[in-house]
């Protein structure tokens, strides 16, 4: 049995954005909760928790309700290598200062 997970204060706001930022976008595009809940494969009460931010809920959902209004390819930049400046700048400062070739005639060179 897994672990009870409490997800930190930066988490739970994080997901209730998430979860309003849905609901409006399916509000905007004036489509009831069971249509949405029907084109993302679940039930109307998981997306009532989705639209509220529940943590409890898979990512899974979370995106298929994404698709479901269409903003699935948002999701893909979240964790894009492109947008990670902080793992840029880390990715930067562990390259060598200097790069050097190998020797001419050293070990395994036997022609």
């Amino acid at each position: 049995m897994p672990t009870p997970h409490a997800p930190s204060a930066g988490v739970r706001r994080a997901l209730c954005k998430l979860g309003a930022d849905i609901h409006d976008a399916r509000r905007r595009r004036r489509l009831t909760m069971t249509v949405i809940a029907e084109r993302a494969f679940t039930s109307r009460a998981t997306l009532q928790r989705v639209e509220a931010g529940d943590p409890g809920v898979s990512i899974g959902i979370y995106a298929a309700v994404l698709q479901a209004l269409g903003l699935l390819d948002r999701l893909l930049q979240v964790a894009d290598a492109a947008q990670d400046t902080v793992g840029q700048s880390l990715a930067t400062a562990a390259l060598p200062l200097r790069v050097r070739l190998p020797r001419a005639g050293g070990k395994g060179n036997h022609d």
